[in-house]
């Protein structure tokens, strides 16, 4: 009886343990997320069915409410565009929080799909795209790990630099 009473506190302290606080690691990457902004057309930011959620294209948007525009390969470098993939996760991370109250609550990062405003010479898509999917590794470890499509768009709303989707499970 001792021993699995033993093994019991050593479970519990070990899950304990392993839990992460999402939006502590956030700060500690000096991200902050903030209200997210209302469609730009008939649809919503994000829909959730059973135990998943699934986030509507999102923008570069930065925190005063501007977005990353230009079309990679001519307006834009690729590291600038790799950061405006990393802008757009921030945003996809804001609405997520918005809609679910807490970032903890999130089991995995299912899908991301991508699509970059590039010339017609562009082919460094994926690059551009790790801007997201580094930044989801990094708040969210192997939870943050997740299948990509990462396509080459001659246009995107607003001459937006990337454009990003979601989808996400969560924890019942």
């Amino acid at each position: 009886m001792r021993n699995a009473i033993l093994f019991a506190l050593l479970l519990v302290t070990h899950v304990a343990a392993a839990q992460i606080d999402y939006d502590q690691k956030l700060r500690s990457l000096g991200i902050t997320l903030t209200p997210p902004s209302k469609p730009i057309a008939n649809y919503v930011k994000a829909v959730r069915t059973g135990n998943l959620l699934f986030l509507a294209g999102h923008g570069p948007t930065l925190g005063d409410g501007s977005n990353i525009t230009g079309k990679v390969g001519k307006d834009l470098t690729i590291e600038q565009a790799i950061q405006a993939a990393r802008a757009t996760a921030i945003s996809l991370l804001s609405t997520m929080k918005a809609e679910i109250g807490d970032l903890n609550k999130v089991k995995r990062i299912v899908k991301v799909t991508g699509w970059v405003n590039c010339d017609p010479q562009f082919t460094e898509q994926p690059k551009v795209m790790n801007g997201c999917s580094d930044l989801l590794v990094a708040v969210f470890g192997e939870r943050g790990k997740h299948a990509r499509a990462a396509l080459g768009a001659n246009a995107l709303p607003m001459n937006i630099a990337v454009e990003i989707e979601m989808v996400v499970e969560l924890e019942p």
